[in-house]
């Protein structure tokens, strides 16, 4: 339960008009039901002593025009109108309940989405904070029954108070009886709900898995290679697999809950009706009118159930906010790659360079480092390829310009001085980053190029330009909205790009960022030799005067750069221009001319 005063400072955040108007009806509402069954027993009552007079008379016209019914009449209006009342007050919190429900969920998941913007690239990458990210992006909108839950406990609790007192007036040992028959109930939910939470919690990886399977059996981004490989059967049987066994355990616990808490239930009515026999017995004496068993009886049994449904609700609730520690959990991840307190700003322009001294990096969790001993520079201006296999180090080290990651070794330098020492943000907003495996946004294509520098989205000339750049221009110009047009699959008059077509778009969004420093690595891949050459050679045009990195397997690319690094095992082997490379006759003229001879 100690979640729930955090949880309740987010849905006051959410709508503090809403959480008060919520709050002040469901206290309203709360004395009406011990007031109504009070009207109740003088209503008994009077009936009783009316029925009882000696000169009664015959009709109810009678009754009327003798005014014996009018303190009567009084009471029945009185009953009515809190009826009434009850209702009315019943449907305006059920809306403003409703109202404040989505706006919390709204508010969370938009405090959610904040937060993961500010956490580190390492964290996305590690699969226990997936796990993490996962439970509390479920319970950012799973968990808003728990509001209603917890508002309406007060408003109960407020009820209980009221039904309470008429019963210690008349006999304070019923209200003892009905603690003792139904505690045993709360602390058998409590039990179960904990085992339920933990359960979830040690399937988190099981339950992605389960989606992840579900989302591939059936989905558009899938469906071809499903279908030529006929995988259907295979990802159905793991998804049967999986969910089975998640079946079954739930199904033990299930079946332990049903069996305990019928047991306890039991107990709960047995406390009632000794109870219930106190009451008649009191009555058959005289020292309890027939008004006051009515009254009585009612409040122990509305008492009985208010109390069964609080025990239950505050196990219930209890599980559910032991839920919400997934929730607060995740708020309290914090990043590791931060601006310094006094921060430079991004040098424009750059003066000197960027300089790796001795930079050495491998992953969390690895063994193996990525790069290791990592000397070379990046000059002002410079437009530097990096070559070399797979696994040499060249993404790793645009990540460490970009400050997606830190060195664990040696320094990185930016005109002298040490990258971490710049403003985080500026740095970021300066360079212009196009991965291999790029986004393909779901959104018009105009929006596709303005996520580049996305506080420029209104501006189609920049856009515009920036697709003339990248040779965008032309294939948008073929689509049947241009610049509006929806691309992809996923939504209604979408349109389905080839994967060069997407890449020229993707590359475009460089040229929106309008950075200082340009960085393409491997965006081409899918493009023909023409195309890329194109791509690049217009890159080279456009970076003209800014400092540039271009990573490409392609050496008819590379060798337009003003110099070429060598990277193997996460080092620097050789650097120069292709020709210097190329007479060297190291691993670079080797790869080469491998590549050459499929031409040939």
């Amino acid at each position: 339960m100690r979640n729930i005063p955090a949880f309740l400072r987010l849905v006051w955040r959410a709508s503090p008009s809403k959480t008060l108007a919520s709050l002040v009806l469901r206290l309203a509402r709360a004395v009406l039901p011990v007031a109504a069954l009070w009207i109740g027993k003088l209503i008994i009552d009077d009936v009783v002593h009316l029925s009882a007079l000696p000169d009664r008379p015959s009709s109810i016209l009678g009754w009327w025009q003798g005014g014996q019914l009018d303190r009567l009449t009084l009471y029945v209006a009185g009953e009515f109108a809190l009826a009434i009342l009850s209702d009315v007050l019943g449907r305006v919190v059920d809306l403003v309940d409703s109202l404040l429900s989505d706006q919390l969920t709204m508010s969370t998941s938009i405090r959610l989405m904040e937060h993961a913007a500010t956490l580190d690239l390492a964290d996305f990458e590690d699969s226990e904070f997936q796990d993490k990210l996962e439970r509390a992006r479920r319970q950012a909108s799973g968990r808003m029954t728990l509001m209603g839950q917890v508002f309406s406990q007060m408003q109960n609790l407020v009820t209980v108070a009221t039904f309470a007192g008429g019963l210690v007036a008349y006999n304070p040992w019923l209200i003892l009886l009905l603690l003792i028959a139904l505690v045993p109930a709360f602390v058998g939910e409590a039990h179960f709900n904990a085992q339920s939470y933990s359960l979830d919690f040690r399937r988190t990886p099981e339950r992605r898995e389960l989606d992840y399977v579900r989302q591939t059996a059936a989905s558009v981004e899938t469906a071809k290679e499903v279908k030529i490989f006929g995988l259907n059967a295979f990802l159905t049987e793991r998804y049967r697999l999986l969910s089975e066994s998640l079946y079954a355990a739930n199904r033990k616990i299930a079946r332990q809950r049903a069996f305990w808490g019928g047991l306890f239930t039991g107990l709960g009515t047995l406390g009632y009706y000794v109870a219930y026999g106190s009451i008649i017995a009191n009555t058959l004496s005289g020292r309890l009118t027939i008004g006051d068993l009515a009254f009585l009886s009612g409040s122990f049994l509305r008492l009985r159930s208010l109390l069964e449904g609080l025990l239950s609700s505050f196990s219930s609730t209890a599980a559910q906010a032991l839920y919400l520690d997934d929730l607060f959990s995740f708020f309290q991840v914090r990043p590791g790659i931060l601006s310094p307190a006094d921060p430079l700003p991004f040098p424009v322009p750059i003066r000197q360079g960027f300089v790796f001294e001795n930079v050495g990096f491998r992953y969390p969790g690895a063994e193996k480092w990525a790069v290791r001993n990592l000397s070379f520079e990046l000059r002002a201006g410079e437009t530097l390829a990096l070559v070399g296999e797979n696994g040499a180090g060249k993404t790793t080290l645009v990540k460490l310009i970009a400050r997606l990651y830190d060195p664990v070794e040696g320094r990185i330098t930016l005109d002298g001085r040490d990258l971490r020492d710049y403003d985080l943000d500026s740095l970021r907003g300066a360079t212009g980053v196009i991965f291999q495996d790029f986004m393909r946004y779901s959104l018009t294509a105009a929006d596709n190029i303005a996520v580049g520098r996305i506080e420029e989205r209104e501006n189609r000339p920049r856009i515009m330009a920036a697709a003339g750049r990248s040779l965008a221009d032309r294939v948008i110009e073929g689509l049947p909205e241009a610049y509006d047009q929806m691309i992809g699959k996923r939504f209604r008059n979408g349109v389905e790009l080839s994967g060069g077509e997407w890449q020229k778009l993707a590359i475009a969004r460089a040229y929106m960022r309008g950075a200082e420093v340009l960085i393409l690595d491997e965006p081409t891949a899918a493009l023909d030799a023409r195309s890329e050459f194109e791509v690049f050679q217009r890159f080279k045009e456009l970076s003209s005067g800014r400092t540039a990195i271009l990573i490409s397997h392609r050496f008819s690319s590379v060798r337009m750069a003003d110099r070429i690094l060598v990277l193997s095992g996460g080092k620097v082997e050789a650097s120069g221009s292709h020709a210097e490379l190329l007479a060297q006759k190291g691993r670079y003229a080797e790869l080469f001319e491998l590549q050459a001879a499929g031409y040939r």
